[in-house]
């Protein structure tokens, strides 16, 4: 691993759950882990539920855009994630592969987003340990 470790958060979309991920990742780790996102096949824009919800936590992500996953995304990254969507990941020996079942924020309301914003924002707190107990 590099001095900074970088994680990639993919989805298909790269709109909710991936988005979500990154933003807490980004706020939480204070600049210390390098962050990015992709799908498979990105979305127009980011889900405007998943940017409502992180706001209530104060965490902006409205000016993200979904962003197309590339091999050199995969290469670049220490640790890459995938976001309970089956999303077909080019895998390369020597990168940390975690899969992230949760519920697709897609379609649904604050409340429904909410639970899942909670959950990726544990398992977020956890994956930094991780890091920073491999780290150090």
């Amino acid at each position: 691993m590099t001095d900074k470790p970088s994680v990639l958060f993919v989805c298909v979309h790269n709109a909710g759950r991936s988005q979500m991920a990154a933003g807490f990742l980004s706020h939480l780790s204070g600049g210390d882990i390098e962050v990015r996102s992709a799908g498979s096949a990105p979305a127009d824009q980011v889900n405007p539920v998943a940017v409502a919800a992180m706001a209530e936590v104060g965490i902006d992500i409205a000016a993200e855009q979904p962003k197309i996953l590339t091999d050199e995304a995969v290469q670049e990254s220490d640790v890459v994630i995938t976001m309970g969507c089956g999303d077909a990941c080019p895998f390369y020996p020597g990168k940390r592969y975690e899969d992230w079942e949760l519920d697709d924020p897609a379609g649904q309301g604050i409340e429904a987003v909410r639970p899942i914003r909670d959950e990726i924002r544990g398992r977020v707190e956890a994956l930094i340990a991780s890091l920073k107990e491999s780290a150090g």
